[in-house]
């Protein structure tokens, strides 16, 4: 006789390990979404921070190290025994970025819209790429 396979059995063993996961990230905080890319502007960023007021957002450069960090607070209005489900992560977070000596870190723009926080940091003049004129001799 073969043995008993039990689906529900797996499914509970896969959410046991999801939520122990879960509850590690929870108690580390968590980390917002980036992207970061170049153009002939600058360098920009762009930080997924849903929810999050733009209050509760804090940027700044210190030592070539820019760091964005702040708080997703859980709304008050709700208690906390009527959800039913919380997959989204709320409490603290912190991201750091190193800057290369090309970056102008006192001629930092950041824009809160939709969500995103998009931070715009400018090349020094040096840094930007020109072309030489090469002249016959």
């Amino acid at each position: 006789m073969l043995g008993y396979w039990d689906p529900f059995a797996d499914i509970s063993r896969l959410h046991d390990r999801f939520v122990a996961r879960n509850d590690a990230e929870r108690e580390l905080g968590w980390k917002p979404a980036v992207d970061i890319f170049e153009d002939g502007e600058g360098i920009h960023m762009r930080a997924e921070l849903a929810g999050v007021k733009p209050e509760d957002i804090k940027v700044s450069v210190e030592n070539n190290v820019l760091t964005v960090s702040g708080e997703r607070k859980l709304e008050s209005s709700v208690k906390r025994d009527a959800f039913h489900r919380v997959e989204r992560f709320y409490g603290n977070f912190s991201r750091s970025f190193a800057l290369t000596d090309e970056v102008d870190s006192e001629n930092v723009d950041a824009k809160y819209e939709h969500g995103v926080l998009t931070l715009t940091l400018r090349k020094r003049p040096a840094a930007k790429r020109r072309a030489i004129e090469v002249k016959a001799a």
